[in-house]
């Protein structure tokens, strides 16, 4: 048997399993790897004061001679979002789609890199080589254009990932998925199937991206007299197209607010995917030259994300738009899983304002981009895999995926619920997992990569809930003696002039402990410990809190 047949296809999820977003995985046979998709996920509620939650690429980076490329399937955040962070630790060719290329160049723009990323454009239908692996790019349906799943060529077999996409017969572009080339491509062998999962708990099909036009011109037509403003995912250019359509056809300017919003927005102007007639777009800043009848603003903020324009609409924080009476907002838009509770903020401020608010709760202002359970079985079936990985989805997700597979007939013994860095490895033998990677999560903080560690995250939420009392006394070793101090300095435990007692006695407990400290000849770092242990101590007794206590000592 030759050398290549002993070889092993590698399926490396680095991010996308057990989670909503980061998706990431590396497929790796010999010395090469290629890399699909490259996104980055939102801190949760624990993860205090980070921005952003990118994949650990670790194994990458080991192996970094052997990657060819990422290749991306579209231009939503959570596929393409940790691009900039990844570029600058494996400078490797990137392929995209033109309009998820579009969106890359805006977001790199805001980096510098030693080394000038490539970015190569493809179209559905293309195909690509990368060293061992051939990739087809096969059009889908999804709510952003220009998105695309591969069948990727193997040395054991055509490996086809879904991509996020659905099954939309009536697109607003009029591009419906590629149907008949999956079938084509099942009639041929797919050896494993990875599928996304996000709606796979809804029944029956989900809805097309027209029905939410059909929604807005109901709402244009009874709202005549008012000035709309409609929030929604930057992304969707085919819904941002609908609003502007409709407000060309009932007189209305289009105003843009929302950084994201207005660079994909732009971006999809330049390269055609939108169709925006002459006149038609202002700027913000000139609204208040028309009347609230004759104005459509399009506006970020449809998950609540604080600062964002509808955000700052609601809060009296944005600089051109104020909010009233004769507004009608429409949140076009579900709550990503956890956001609800910031989404719930905001409408509850705009209704103080005697604002009309329309979400998908109240009306059907929104459709989603994921398949439902009929349009998986419909992907299943046309793909007919020997193996299955269901992917991107929390951990219920994967494993109802699994059972909707074992309802089609595909034996449990041949689907594979994973874990992120937890490798499935397929030979001739058949499939099964084998071992684990390096995988996990980098927090973003600022400008920040990595910084910030679980000691820090533990220590801000410690301050968060506790607060912290720093001591800081001034000695003179040579003498043994106290110089200054101890002072007491509380932030957030208690105020210290209504606890004056408190803080008198924790001054003298750190005395106390300096000079027994001196009397047995405990250095510097010790003292500082017997310190911190004898007022949090103390503190404990008294209040049942644990502050972070920071004692500061400093030698004469």
């Amino acid at each position: 048997m030759s050398k290549a047949k002993l070889k092993k296809l590698r399926v490396i999820p680095l991010g996308g399993l057990g989670e909503i977003g980061k998706n990431i995985t590396a497929l790796e046979y010999g010395d090469n790897i290629i890399v699909i998709d490259c996104g980055l996920g939102f801190p949760n509620d624990d993860m205090l004061g980070i921005d952003l939650v990118v994949p650990d690429v670790t194994y990458l980076q080991n192996n970094i001679q052997k990657v060819k490329g990422i290749v991306l399937t579209h231009g939503h955040e959570d596929h393409i979002g940790a691009l900039p962070y990844v570029l600058k630790k494996l400078p490797v060719p990137v392929y995209g789609t033109r309009l998820t290329l579009g969106i890359i160049l805006n977001k790199l723009e805001e980096h510098t890199f030693e080394v000038a990323p490539e970015l190569n454009c493809v179209s559905a239908g293309d195909k690509i080589k990368l060293g061992v692996f051939e990739i087809e790019f096969i059009r889908v349906n999804h709510s952003i254009a220009d998105s695309v799943c591969l069948a990727i060529k193997t040395p054991v077999g055509m490996v086809v990932h879904s991509g996020d996409f659905k099954i939309d017969a009536t697109p607003v572009d009029g591009e419906m998925i590629d149907l008949t080339r999956l079938g084509e491509i099942g009639r041929a062998g797919v050896k494993l199937l990875m599928c996304e999962s996000t709606n796979v708990e809804r029944e029956g099909y989900t809805h097309s991206e027209r029905r939410v036009g059909e929604s807005f011109e109901k709402y244009f037509e009874e709202y005549k007299q008012k000035r709309i403003i409609i929030s929604t995912f930057s992304s969707n250019v085919h819904r941002v197209q609908q609003v502007i359509d409709l407000a060309v056809r009932y007189g209305r300017k289009v105003a843009v607010t929302g950084r994201s919003m207005i660079n994909v927005i732009g971006a999809a102007k330049e390269l055609d995917y939108m169709n925006v007639p002459d006149g038609t777009l202002i700027d913000i800043a000139d609204i208040k030259r028309y009347p609230p009848s004759k104005i459509v603003i399009v506006s970020t903020g449809s998950q609540g994300e604080p600062m964002s324009a509808l955000y700052r609409m609601a809060f009296n924080m944005h600089d051109k738009v104020d909010v009233s009476t004769e507004d009608v907002v429409i949140i076009s838009a579900s709550a990503i899983p956890g956001n609800e509770k910031l989404v719930g903020n905001i409408i509850n401020e705009l209704y103080k304002k005697g604002v009309t608010v329309l979400s998908d709760s109240v009306a059907e202002v929104h459709v989603s981009g994921h398949a439902c359970r009929e349009e998986l079985k419909i992907f299943h079936a046309l793909t007919k895999p020997e193996y299955f990985m269901p992917v991107h989805g929390e951990a219920r997700h994967l494993h109802v995926h699994k059972e909707l597979a074992e309802h089609m007939g595909m034996p449990a013994s041949n689907i594979f619920v994973g874990d992120i860095g937890k490798v499935l490895e397929i030979d001739a033998k058949g499939a099964y997992f084998s071992g684990t990677v390096p995988a996990g999560i980098v927090l973003v903080d600022g400008y920040g990569v990595g910084d910030v560690g679980n000691v820090v995250l533990r220590d801000r939420k410690i301050l968060s809930s506790d607060g912290m009392i720093t001591i800081v006394a001034v000695i003179d070793p040579a003498y043994s003696e106290i110089v200054t101090g101890p002072e007491v300095i509380s932030r957030g435990f208690v105020y210290a002039k209504e606890s004056e007692a408190l803080i008198d006695s924790i001054k003298t407990i750190a005395r106390d402990t300096i000079e027994i400290c001196f009397d047995r000849g405990n250095d510097w770092s010790q003292m500082k410990f017997k310190i911190k242990d004898e007022v949090a101590k103390f503190v404990n007794q008294q209040t049942k809190r644990k502050p972070m206590i920071v004692p500061i000592i400093m030698e004469i």
